[in-house]
C-alpha cells in the first residue's frame, strides 16, 4: 500500500506523525456540521455543559439535579473541549475525533508489535476507520469510543502479561487494571464485567490457573483498579451522595432485566447491527473464524483474546434485554482484527478471495449504494408518498414534510460506490489494488454520507424542534416536552439553573402557577392527549411532526404589556 511505503521508510515517530495527520484529516473536519442528535449525543454534552456552568466537576447532572446513569471521566474532557472550543457541536464531537486517532495509532502499534511489521498494522487501522458504525462513532459526541478503547487496552495489556515469559509482567498487570479502571469511570463496572468474564474464559481454556490465581497479581491489580475506577464513586460516598450510588446500581440491573425506555429489539439484534453496520470489515472477518493454528504463540493467544472479546461481549448484550446499537460496539476491535488477519492472508496469498466473499460484499455494497440513492426520490416523490397513506405513522408524516433540498448529485454517491465496489471486487485483478480500492470506496462513501446525508436527514428529524429551541437562547422562560423523553430543550436553550424549584416538576410547570412564560413541544401523535390535558395552553404553530405551545396567561400578560 502508498501509505505502508511512506511510514516504511521513516523512524517511527515520523510514521506515527504522518498517520496521525492522514486520520485527523479525516475525522476532525464538519464535526459541527449538524446538530447533536437526542438522546445520547445531547444528553452527555449537556451535563458537560452544566459542569461549565455550576462549576460542580464531581457531580454528574441533567437540568441541575444528579444524574446517575453514566461516571464523569467523559464528561470532564468534553467539559475541557467546550472551555476550548465554546459550547457547540463541534467541542461536544472533537474529544472523540482525537480518541478515534488515539484508538488507530494504538491498532498501529499492536499489529506492528505481534506479527513484526507496519504493514499488518496498517490493514488493521484501514480495515477498521473504513468501516461504517466505527468512522461514524469517531465522528459522534457518545461515551463508547473512549469506554472500548480502555477496555480493549486493558484486554491488550492482560494478554502481554499471559504471554509465555513477558518481559516486565506486573508493568502489564497494572496497565491494565488501570484502563480498566478508568472505563470503569466512564461508563461503570460492566467494563470489569467484561474483563472478568474474558479472561476467566481464556484462564480455564488454557489452564492458566497459576499465572492468574496468585497473590502478586491480586496485589497489582486491585488497588490499581479501585484507585482509577473506584475513586470516584467514594468520593460520591464520602460526599454523602448515597442515593446517586444506589439510583445507579439499580438503573444497571435494570438495562440487563428490561427494556429501557423502549429500547428493544429481537434476540438476534447485535449480530445484525454487527453484520450491517461494520461493513465491509464484517464480510472478511468471518473468514478469518475459521481455525487455523498460528505458529507464533504470542499471535495464536492474541487470536483467542479476541474470539473470546468478540463472543463474550456479543453474547452477553444479546441477553441484557435493553437493545441499543452502542452495547455492541466494542465487538468492532475484535471483528477489525479478524477482518485484519484474512485481508493480510489474502495479499501473502495464503488464502483466496472467495466468491462467496465477493457476492455478498457486492450484495450489501448495493443495498447501502441504494438506500443513498433512494433518499433523492422519496423527497422527490413524498407528496404521492403522503397521499398514498403507505406511512401509518403521523409523526413520520409530519417528519416528511419538512422542505429539504436533494440535489440530485448526491444519489450520485449512493451510484459510484456500487460502480466502484463492482469494479474493485470483479474488474480489478490486483489483489493489492482490489482490496485497497474496496476499503478506501467505503471511506470516502461513510465520509460522504456524514458530511452530506445526515445534516439532511436531520431535518426531516429534529431540526423544527432545535431551531425552536434555539430561539429561545437567553430569554427568561421555561422550555419543556410532553410526550416523549429529551435533553434537547436543555442544551439548545442553553438553560440556566432557575431558582425556583418547582420548575422540575411538568405539573406545576404546566399549571397556571408557573412564574414565566412557558413553551411546551409536543409530537402530532400526542397533540390532542395535550390539549385535553392542558386547554390553558395555545397552539403556536405545527411544523415537521411537533406542535409548538404557549400558556395562554402568558399570552395575555404580553398582550397587556
Amino acid at each position: 500500500m502508498f501509505l505502508n511505503q511512506i511510514v516504511e521508510k521513516h523512524h517511527p515517530i515520523i510514521s506515527y506523525t504522518i498517520l496521525a495527520s492522514v486520520l485527523a484529516l479525516l475525522l476532525i473536519p464538519f464535526l459541527g456540521t449538524v446538530h447533536l442528535f437526542d438522546w445520547d449525543e445531547i444528553n452527555f454534552a449537556e451535563s458537560a455543559r452544566e459542569m461549565l456552568v455550576t462549576g460542580n466537576y464531581l457531580e454528574v447532572q441533567i437540568n441541575y439535579v444528579p444524574f446517575w446513569e453514566k461516571p464523569p471521566l467523559f464528561f470532564w474532557i468534553q467539559a475541557l473541549s467546550m472551555k476550548l472550543f465554546g459550547v457547540n457541536e463541534f467541542a461536544a464531537r472533537f474529544p472523540n475525533a482525537i480518541i478515534g486517532i488515539i484508538s488507530m495509532l494504538a491498532l498501529f502499534n499492536i499489529g506492528n508489535k505481534l506479527y513484526g511489521n507496519k504493514r499488518t498494522g496498517l490493514i488493521w487501522v484501514l480495515v477498521y476507520i473504513s468501516s461504517f458504525l466505527p468512522f461514524f462513532y469517531f465522528k459522534s459526541g457518545i461515551i463508547d469510543p473512549l469506554f472500548n478503547l480502555f477496555i480493549f487496552l486493558g484486554i491488550y495489556q492482560f494478554s502481554r502479561f499471559s504471554n509465555p515469559k513477558p518481559t516486565n509482567p506486573y508493568l502489564h498487570v497494572f496497565l491494565s487494571a488501570l484502563f480498566i479502571g478508568l472505563a470503569t469511570t466512564t461508563k461503570g463496572p460492566v467494563a470489569l464485567l467484561i474483563f472478568l468474564l474474558t479472561a476467566f474464559i481464556f484462564m480455564i481454556l488454557n489452564k492458566k490457573y497459576k499465572t492468574f490465581l496468585n497473590w502478586r497479581t491480586f496485589c497489582v491489580y486491585i488497588p490499581t483498579f479501585l484507585f482509577f475506577g473506584g475513586l470516584w464513586f467514594i468520593l460520591q460516598f464520602l460526599n454523602g451522595n448515597h442515593t446517586v450510588l444506589i439510583d445507579f446500581i439499580e438503573y444497571m440491573i435494570r438495562l440487563f432485566k428490561e427494556e429501557d425506555a423502549g429500547h428493544g429489539g429481537f434476540l438476534a439484534y447485535h449480530f445484525v447491527v454487527l453484520f450491517l453496520g461494520v461493513f465491509p470489515a464484517s464480510i472478511f472477518a468471518i473468514r478469518a473464524f475459521k481455525k487455523e493454528e498460528e505458529r507464533n504463540i504470542v499471535q495464536k493467544e492474541f487470536k483467542q483474546w479476541m474470539a473470546i472479546l468478540f463472543w463474550a461481549t456479543l453474547i452477553l448484550f444479546t441477553i441484557v434485554n435493553t437493545k441499543i446499537v452502542h452495547y455492541s460496539s466494542l465487538c468492532y476491535y475484535p471483528l477489525t482484527f479478524f477482518a485484519m488477519l484474512s485481508v493480510d492472508k489474502i495479499l501473502q496469498g495464503k488464502i483466496k478471495f472467495s466468491n462467496w466473499m465477493k457476492i455478498t460484499l457486492s450484495i450489501l455494497a448495493f443495498i447501502w449504494g441504494g438506500l443513498v440513492m433512494s433518499l433523492y426520490f422519496i423527497e422527490k416523490y413524498k407528496q404521492r408518498i403522503i397521499d398514498s397513506g403507505i406511512i401509518k405513522d403521523d409523526f413520520a408524516m409530519g417528519n416528511l414534510e419538512a422542505n429539504v433540498n436533494w440535489p440530485i448529485a448526491i444519489s450520485l454517491i449512493g451510484l459510484l460506490y456500487i460502480l466502484f465496489m463492482f469494479y474493485f471486487l470483479w474488474i480489478n485483478k490486483k489483489r493489492q489494488i482490489k482490496l485497497l480500492g474496496i476499503f478506501i470506496s467505503s471511506l470516502l462513501f461513510v465520509e460522504s454520507i456524514m458530511v452530506l446525508v445526515v445534516p439532511r436527514v436531520e431535518q426531516y428529524t429534529q431540526n423544527a424542534a432545535i431551531t425552536f429551541y434555539k430561539d429561545k437562547v437567553g430569554k427568561d422562560c421555561y422550555v419543556s416536552t410532553y410526550g416523549f423523553k429529551s435533553y434537547a430543550h436543555y442544551f439548545y436553550t442553553q438553560q440556566a439553573k432557575h431558582t425556583n424549584i418547582n420548575s422540575k416538576d411538568k405539573e406545576w410547570l404546566f399549571s397556571e402557577k408557573a412564574d414565566k412564560t412557558v413553551y411546551v413541544v409536543c409530537k402530532n401523535t400526542r397533540q390532542k392527549q395535550f390539549e385535553k390535558t392542558y386547554p390553558y395552553f395555545e397552539l403556536m404553530e405545527t411544523k415537521n411532526g411537533f406542535a409548538f405551545y404557549i400558556h395562554k396567561k402568558q399570552i395575555n400578560k404580553q398582550r397587556q404589556e
